[in-house]
């Protein structure tokens, strides 16, 4: 079977950890490259982070530091959710520090899409900086992605202001240039993230799967996104359980504005599933997910991190 290419942009993170935990020791993708972004904590911490994360699951892959701030917005973490490191709570080894690339990651992703004989999936599970500014310097990048995979944005409320969830209103003018990129979107929002939960029992099940499994069940008892108790919220997986199990959602076609003068609602996307704005589609949105059989795809492929 081939592998489908993909390149993940990320900021670990807690949530992050585990999406890229699953999607290196998947069968189905080849990451050829790891880009990281100031979100959850700093570019400092996320890359290093990135870098010991690999190191801790034995994988040799590519890792370009990218934007430490965002385009126009002062830079706000949220390190109240993931800690001040991004990854408190296990001793992880120290980092391979010659996998980190000398190129910007906008560099890096130029030349890999380039370079790749097949289309490249991009899979932004952080803030849209990065992409933003691979898009505006170097256009002829889109004729060799099959489409982006993101988590970000929701079709309700937010997690960061009323309306807006933490990765694109970290960066809003980031976050529309990309959905008005002309490519193939696909946004896993904060909406059906809310609905991938892992419960108490599941944790328990997860720690007696080899060291990657103990990993994340003590990363768990530090995550703050949701309750150890009542159910984490395992944001960043669904982009890559789309890409791994797209069955698990259900998909609506539809435009995707980002807000970005409102006083009270910037950086909320304008999910306009009932046509008001009369706008051609340019994303497809997850608006649900079947939180069960989540549950269990994210178990069965935390077995295969070993």
């Amino acid at each position: 079977m081939e592998k489908r290419p993909v390149i993940i942009d990320t900021d670990p993170g807690i949530d992050d950890a585990l999406a890229l935990a699953i999607a290196l020791f998947s069968e189905e993708l080849e990451v050829k490259l790891i880009t990281t972004v100031a979100g959850n904590v700093s570019l400092e911490n996320v890359t290093l982070n990135t870098l010991r994360l690999l190191q801790f699951f034995e994988k040799k892959v590519p890792v370009a530091k990218g934007a430490a701030s965002p385009l126009i917005a002062d830079f706000v973490d949220a390190s109240n959710v993931h800690g001040k490191t991004g990854m408190e709570g296990y001793d992880f080894p120290e980092p391979d520090e010659s996998l980190l690339l000398e190129e910007h990651a906008v560099n890096a992703m130029r030349r890999v899409i380039m370079e790749s004989p097949q289309p490249v999936t991009l899979v932004p599970i952080a803030t849209l900086t990065n992409i933003a500014l691979l898009f505006a310097m170097y256009p002829e990048v889109k004729g060799n992605i099959k489409e982006i995979v993101m988590m970000g944005g929701s079709a309700g409320r937010g997690n960061k202001g009323v309306m807006s969830e933490f990765n694109v209103a970290t960066d809003p003018e980031a976050a529309q240039m990309v959905f008005q990129s002309g490519l193939p979107i696909l946004m896993a929002g904060l909406d059906v993230g809310q609905k991938a939960l892992i419960y108490p029992q599941d944790t328990e099940e997860i720690r007696t799967m080899g060291k990657v499994g103990d990993m994340a069940y003590h990363l768990f008892k530090r995550y703050r996104g949701g309750s150890f108790q009542t159910g984490l919220k395992m944001y960043d997986s669904c982009a890559v359980a789309y890409l791994l199990c797209p069955e698990l959602f259900t998909v609506e076609k539809t435009y995707v504005g980002v807000e970005l003068q409102g006083s009270m609602t910037a950086g909320c996307t304008v999910v306009d599933l009932r046509g008001y704005l009369h706008r051609e589609p340019n994303a497809s949105v997850c608006t649900d997910i079947d939180g069960e059989k989540f549950r269990e795809w994210f178990k069965k492929s935390m077995r295969k991190c070993i």
